[in-house]
């Protein structure tokens, strides 16, 4: 099965000013990231808020222009390629549904605006093709006519949804797409991006803190910490097995539902790591219940699974 999304040494870095004292200092946000997702597939990628998820959406999506490396969508270069091919090809569905809508703008009219923004389409077809993806995603043509004010956060993704896919794209971004929702209304999303991925058979590289989500919704899952994949593995061998440490940790910080058993402990301590101040060696040491002296001056090799891999030196 050919890749929909490939992505080789990947680095992303941001200068952030110190001010009149201080100094400069170098964020990095993405460090030789490399990875593909195959057609069809769902790739979950999760971590800590800070590890560099959402900058690697926007990379992938052509926002960003990487300091090094390639990423290509379909076998063509996501930055050669001209911005209305690729937003036929490539769409996003961001976190906060109410942010990223004009909220001057009638629901039709922004669903509307990839297909204006083509200019191939003649406003019968455009009205049509509108009018058909609302309904699709559980919107009547009533609710077209409305500002984003007047609808809910589930309705408003929806719209999110919808101008996503009228262009009929072939990969979409989801970047926490249901973290600003009711637990309820996350259920509702989470089907309804199930049924158009098999409906339209799209490829989704769908980013989440919440594990649970990726769990429902990936076929595979990567682990995202200061910038790498940390391990990479398909969903069910992830979650029943976990080999990295900071992976076994996420999954131990999940909270549960019985009673008395309290907030868990997942021994990551309270400090949160610093992607301008990267440590040597392996950069989960620092925070690492097992870390042995050498994982302080040793860079881990990514040690080959199927489906991905593990970067840990203690892993066998």
């Amino acid at each position: 099965m050919s890749a929909a999304i490939e992505v080789k040494g990947v680095r992303k870095t941001f200068r952030v000013k110190g001010g009149l004292m201080g100094k400069d200092r170098h964020v990095v946000a993405c460090d030789d990231v490399s990875f593909s997702v195959a057609e069809g597939g769902v790739l979950g990628v999760v971590g800590e808020s800070g590890c560099g998820k959402s900058t690697l959406a926007r990379l992938i999506l052509g926002l960003l222009e990487p300091d090094s490396g390639e990423i290509t969508v379909e076998g063509q270069r996501v930055l050669a390629m001209d911005r209305k091919a690729r937003a036929r090809l490539i769409q996003p569905v961001f976190q906060d549904p109410f942010a990223s809508l004009n909220p001057m703008a009638r629901i039709s009219d922004i669903v509307a605006m990839p297909l204006v923004a083509q200019g191939t389409f003649g406003r019968a077809e455009i009205a049509a093709k509108v009018e058909e993806m609302l309904e699709r995603v559980g919107l009547s043509k009533e609710q077209g006519t409305r500002l984003p004010a007047e609808l809910s956060g589930g309705q408003r993704q929806r719209v999110a949804i919808a101008r996503a896919l009228v262009l009929r794209p072939r990969i979409v971004v989801c970047d926490e797409p249901t973290s600003a929702l009711d637990v309820s209304v996350q259920a509702q999303i989470l089907n309804l991006l199930a049924e158009l991925r098999r409906e339209f058979n799209l490829t989704y590289l769908f980013i989440s803190h919440n594990l649970a989500v990726v769990e429902h919704v990936a076929s595979d899952v990567a682990v995202m910490y200061l910038g790498r994949f940390v391990e990479r593995q398909p969903t069910e061998t992830l979650f029943a097995k976990p080999e990295h440490p900071y992976t076994q940790a996420l999954l131990a910080s999940v909270l549960t539902p019985q009673p008395g058993l309290g907030v868990p402990d997942v021994g990551l301590g309270d400090t949160l790591p610093d992607p301008a101040n990267i440590p040597p060696g392996c950069r989960f040491h620092p925070r690492c219940p097992i870390a042995e002296p050498r994982c302080s001056v040793e860079t881990p090799p990514l040690k080959p699974r199927p489906g991905g891999g593990v970067e840990c030196l203690l892993v066998p």
